[in-house]
């Protein structure tokens, strides 16, 4: 069965804790267990957001000072560092269980070619480089709404407006930057992904939606001044890919019906049918639910929403919110 997992920024760099690398570290080591049980028996992709970490690499540079990274250049940064992370610490518990083996395990593992995968012997562990394509008519370059980076004061939001031509929005009483957030077109790197899992890797990929990029009027790749949504395309990519499994991780057990109101109730099972007919919160599961929806109207696998934690009761559809046609 091929699984692609959507590991969410936040799940990464949690809200009100130290947003270090070595606390991320550490959230990641939590779940690497887990997802080293479903490789045991699955083709597994993990894609991840990156939201926290690009907030983290904004307040980093001084606008005052040398230029702003563009958004497709901090794209790639948080790529390269949230894979190499995960990519660590899941080679790191795979040395942890190795180790755990008998030398007659280790012995018979080896003289049968065999790849133990749950039990800790050595597995191909890859993170690509990944880039989303858009289209640079996507009506969602007129209407930025995606918020990026630190909040400032008024004076600081004028200058930086002034400046570099960004758009501001109220958040929380503060201004803060608001980007573009087209929908992915394609992601570019299907087919090595692929290759990657036929050849037996486990795949890090498509981070925070993916780099975005668009054809220039010569039909050149350029990068943009976006920032995509994580779910859309992980579930675009998964469609692409033709996975039995798109698993939306979140920190809430399942989407609610009524959600904010004393009905409020868990949606275990659903049709896209059902849920389209919902009233689902932007701010809430809206955007999950969408995606899981998208995914499987396109490819007909099955989309579940719900707890990292419950990440094989997920999959097995014991738990979370599962949506099928």
């Amino acid at each position: 069965m091929r699984v692609v997992i959507g590991v969410g920024g936040n799940a990464i760099a949690p809200r009100g804790r130290p947003n270090t690398v070595a606390d991320q570290r550490a959230q990641i080591r939590q779940v690497c267990g887990t997802l080293l049980d479903v490789a045991a028996t699955d083709e597994l992709v993990i894609t991840h957001g990156n939201g926290p970490q690009v907030g983290m690499l904004a307040l980093q540079r001084d606008p005052g000072g040398s230029a702003p990274l563009p958004l497709d250049v901090l794209g790639a940064e948080t790529q390269g560092m949230i894979g190499y992370l995960i990519e660590t610490e899941l080679r790191n518990e795979m040395t942890r269980r190795s180790r755990a083996l008998t030398k007659q395990q280790r012995a018979q593992a080896h003289r049968e070619g065999e790849v133990i995968r749950s039990g800790g012997a050595r597995r191909l562990v890859t993170t690509v480089l990944t880039l989303a394509e858009v289209s640079l008519d996507d009506p969602a370059f007129a209407h930025p709404t995606k918020f990026v980076g630190p909040v400032y004061t008024r004076e600081q939001a004028e200058a930086l407006a002034a400046e570099h031509g960004w758009a501001f929005a109220d958040d929380g009483g503060h201004p803060r930057r608001v980007v573009p957030s087209p929908r992915p077109r394609r992601i570019i790197q299907v087919d090595s992904t692929k290759q990657l899992l036929a050849a037996g890797h486990i795949v890090i990929c498509t981070g925070g939606g993916g780099i975005p990029i668009a054809r220039d009027h010569k039909g050149y790749y350029v990068g943009v001044e976006a920032v995509l949504d994580k779910d859309t395309s992980s579930a675009l990519f998964a469609a692409e890919l033709k996975a039995d499994v798109l698993v939306l991780a979140t920190d809430a057990d399942a989407v609610m019906a009524d959600w904010g109101t004393p009905r409020a109730r868990p949606i275990r099972s659903a049709t896209v049918a059902e849920l389209e007919a919902m009233d689902l919160a932007e701010g809430s599961m809206g955007p999950k639910v969408r995606a899981g929806c998208d995914f499987v109207a396109k490819h007909g696998g099955r989309a579940v929403i719900g707890r990292l934690s419950e990440l094989e009761k997920l999959i097995a559809g014991t738990a979370g919110t599962s949506i099928t046609r």
